[in-house]
């Protein structure tokens, strides 16, 4: 019997990361991501989710280095956002910047298979590695996504810049890529507080299991795609409003609320209506995204900081007023929205930049799933009428 959404269904084995949704519990690797978020970098966290442990300082340093090399968009990448139309989707921009990526690469998908170590083909179906897929630093597929993962926060910038008719703005080699990314979108270098507290949304956005972006990644992935084209697909299944959007969504609702005092009956009203309250419920989530606790604490933080404090109050009126007529929590995207809104980002870019720190994730995913690859092919469950007689079309 066929399941719709495939909710509950186990589609695959991941050692990647899992949600414990009656618990509120989140981990990368085994690690809890409040002690990820709370101590760590981005950086860090890619290397923890693609390779399957925390570095050594020395790795680390190494890693770094490698991905802080690589920011620079190509020229042939920038020249053409540059000719992009600024009115576009932002989702399409980035899609289309992404596969412009790939042709600057200098292997190509029929290598893919290659590309995959012996070591890691040999394992058995359904049994993986909980250190990690088996690629080494030099691998040619982890050298695409080290390019891929630096060059996202120029190039989700980037988007940002064309949408306002702005000049691009060149990345800094050797800095991170909250830095990178903060610097390309406003022209200026950020204040390391600010710097901290984006990299933090990184890594509380890198991964999440099998959500509907992560599991198009690998099913491309599986047929032996190259990266770029199976970050493509994931990139449109985040497009869709389902899925990524929802905090721009939120960012809209509170500055229609505007006055905190308020905000109570607002939902209320819209809830009488049918109306769909954004931010709030997970399919996998019964009780409070941990992902949430993190965000709340910068929305706080930051809204004093920026003297939009009504933002953060009335945020907390209406988590207030979900929990009391809806007894549902606030997810991922409800306090994102005023962290975001607070650091000067446009709403339309609030999507692109999910894709700037799932990318990481996704390409997790894809190591994973070549190092013990099978073509996803589910069955489908048929409805439709049977025993048809063809009729000729004189006849119909």
């Amino acid at each position: 019997m066929a399941v719709a959404g495939l909710e509950g269904i186990i589609a695959g084995q991941t050692a990647i990361s899992t949600i414990d949704g009656k618990r509120g519990v989140l981990t990368y690797r085994g690690l809890s991501i409040h002690d990820v978020a709370d101590h760590s970098s981005y950086e860090e966290t890619v290397f923890l989710l693609w390779f399957g442990r925390l570095p050594r300082k020395a790795e680390l340093e190494d890693f770094q280095n490698r991905l802080w090399s690589q920011v620079a968009l190509p020229a042939e990448t920038a020249d053409l956002i540059k000719q992009m139309p600024g009115e576009a989707n932002p989702m399409s921009l980035l899609q289309a910047a992404v596969s412009a990526l790939a042709l600057t690469e200098r292997r190509v998908s029929e290598d893919i298979k290659s590309e995959v170590p012996a070591s890691a083909t040999d394992l058995l179906v359904g049994q993986l590695k909980s250190d990690g897929p088996g690629f080494t630093m030099s691998n040619p597929l982890v050298q695409k996504a080290i390019r891929l993962t630096a060059q996202m926060a120029p190039l989700v910038a980037a988007i940002q810049r064309v949408m306002k008719g702005l000049p691009l703005v060149e990345p800094v080699p050797g800095k991170g890529i909250a830095f990178n990314f903060l610097r390309c979108m406003t022209g200026s270098d950020p204040d390391q507080a600010l710097e901290k507290m984006f990299d933090k949304c990184l890594i509380l956005h890198a991964d999440h299991e099998f959500n509907a972006s992560t599991f198009t990644a690998r099913v491309a992935a599986g047929t032996l795609t190259d990266p770029h084209s199976a970050v493509v697909a994931a990139i449109g299944a985040l497009k869709g409003p389902l899925h990524g959007g929802a905090n721009t969504a939120v960012a809209k609702m509170l500055l229609e609320i505007k006055d905190p005092a308020i905000a109570k009956a607002w939902v209320k009203d819209g809830l009488e209506k049918k109306k769909k309250i954004m931010g709030f419920g997970h399919r996998m989530y019964k009780t409070e995204d941990p992902r949430a606790t993190h965000l709340r604490r910068m929305s706080e933080e930051l809204c004093k900081k920026t003297g939009k404090e009504y933002l953060y109050l009335l945020s907390r009126e209406v988590e207030a007023a979900m929990l009391e007529y809806k007894n549902i929590y606030p997810n991922v995207d409800f306090y994102s929205a005023s962290v975001y809104y607070c650091m000067g980002i446009d709403l339309e870019l609030y999507t692109p930049i999910f894709a700037l720190s799932r990318v990481s994730g996704w390409l997790a995913h894809i190591l994973e799933q070549l190092a013990n690859n099978r073509l996803i092919r589910p069955e489908g469950e048929y409805v439709g009428p049977q025993n048809v007689v063809y009729r000729p079309i004189e006849d119909r």
